[in-house]
Parts: C-alpha cells; structure tokens; sequence
C-alpha cells in the first residue's frame, strides 16, 4: 500500500517507521524544515515533503493521488479535517484517516466525511496497514453507523479499578477491554494484567453500554 502522512511529530513518526518495517510505501509532509531535515536522514528513500498539507499543491507534491490512504496526525484538529477533505474531494482518495486531538471533535469529523477518526496510534497503524480486513475494520470504527463503538480512557488514580486485575472489574454486558497503552508499551490485557493509575485503556462495547463502560472505569469523577 502506499500511504501518505501529513504532520509529522511523534505519532507521525511513529506510523511511518511502522508502516516501513512491514513494507509499505509512504510519503510524509511536514511545515518544519528541521523536522523535515532530520526525517531525511532517519527515514532514507521515503519521499518527504516540507510545506502546508492544507494546500492542495503540496499534497500532490506528495503524489497524494496514487495513495491508498491519507493518514493526517498534526496537532491541529482543523487541519486534519481539512487535509482530509482535500485529499477526498480533490483527489478522490477512498480512505482518510485522521488522528483526532479533542474528542469533542469526533463529530465535526465524522459529519466534514472523515472515514476514520481516531486517537490511538495502535489503532490507526492497524487500520492503515491491514489490507485484507480493510473494509471490516472501518465498520467496526464507523462508531455510530453500527452497534459497537470504541471507546478509550485515561485511568485516573482515583479509580476504583488501579491495581485490580481485569477478571476482578466489572463491565458492562458484551464489553471487553482489548489494550491497555502504559507508556511506550501496549499490551492485550489478560484476565491476570493489571489495570494502573494513568494507564490509557481501549475498549470494544456496544453503543448503548458507553456511559456505563466509562463509569465502570473511572466512576463517577
């Protein structure tokens, strides 16, 4: 697959690196010429693009138009949306992923036609990459077009739940926890891991089970 990146901070970076070591092609825009500079040295033959992502110029520099995706990761929800709406309406690209950085966000982003909006960076490389189960993935992401949603929370350490282990939490019918990010580490919890203070966990339940799946977690704070 051939994906293109527009911003290029930590996540950006991250995605790229990982998308490389399983062989994809990808292309990286950036507005810094320092950060552009040093992904030269760090990221060789990948084509990398300094200037405004928002400018449909500079996308095609990027040669937007044979991606198979634009993933978009700059810290400006605005922009996000909008680099996904140009790479869409301008350049037909099919599927737009995006990472979302306030989630009263969600739903301008959903509602402006971004396929995928999100906030986890094992999620979106996983969307990006798994070509084979492409079309199910942005299903079960399209949160409000079916009956499941996912759903992430930061732990606080006034959680009921810090320092238990999962098979002694309590969740809401048909919900199920399938990461917990601590730090740099993501694990696929257990029935024996841990849950702790800070620990940014992902969940799978149905939508109705939201509000319940969040107290479950984090109580009423």
């Amino acid at each position: 697959m051939f994906i293109v990146i527009a911003g290029a901070g930590r996540l950006g970076l991250l995605l790229a690196k990982k998308l490389r070591e399983d062989v994809h092609q990808v292309s990286i825009i950036d507005k810094s010429e320092m950060v552009c500079k040093r992904l030269a040295e760090e990221l060789k033959g990948v084509l990398i693009i300094q200037g405004d992502a928002t400018v449909p110029e500079i996308l095609k520099q990027a040669k937007v138009e044979k991606a198979d995706v634009l993933v978009s990761t700059t810290s400006s929800d605005a922009d996000n949306i909008i680099i996904c709406d140009i790479a869409k309406e301008v350049f037909s690209i099919k599927r737009t992923v995006s990472r979302v950085n306030n989630p009263k966000h969600l739903l301008l982003y959903k509602y402006m036609g971004v396929d995928v909006p999100i906030d986890s960076t094992s999620i979106m490389a996983r969307i990006v990459e798994e070509e084979a189960s492409f079309s199910d993935v942005m299903n079960l992401l399209s949160i409000k077009k079916g009956r499941l949603s996912i759903v992430r929370v930061d732990i606080p350490q006034e959680s009921s739940v810090v320092n238990k282990e999962l098979k002694d939490i309590i969740l809401p019918p048909n919900s199920v926890l399938i990461s917990i990010i601590r730090g740099p580490e993501i694990t696929v919890p257990t029935g024996s891991t841990k849950v702790l203070a800070n620990d940014e966990v992902i969940a799978v339940t149905l939508i109705d089970n939201e509000k319940a799946l969040i107290k479950s977690l984090i109580g009423d704070l």
